[in-house]
């Protein structure tokens, strides 16, 4: 499939960057990025396949690795409230 793209002149010296980067042409960077970034969940089927959930996970979690960590109470009804009475 060929699709054409216009696009503005930030995002295409930042595809030429990022190809540059990996020492590629911008086609087969752009190329490689919708294929790896595309979601696969069920291929427009509505019905999930074995893996779907892991990578759905994976996604949604994606940079949350240096979140801090919070005391169970951060999240109990009482400290939504604490300043009402």
């Amino acid at each position: 499939m060929t699709i054409l793209l216009e696009l503005d002149p930030e995002t295409e010296a930042r595809l030429k960057a990022q190809a540059e980067r990996r020492g590629i042409a911008p086609e087969q960077y752009a190329r490689e990025f919708l294929r790896e970034n595309l979601p696969i969940y069920g291929a427009g089927t509505g019905v999930l396949k074995p893996g779907d959930v892991q990578a759905m996970t994976k996604e949604l979690t994606r940079g949350s690795e240096n979140l801090p960590i919070l005391p169970p109470e951060a999240t109990e009804r009482a400290s939504f409230y604490e300043d009402r009475r």
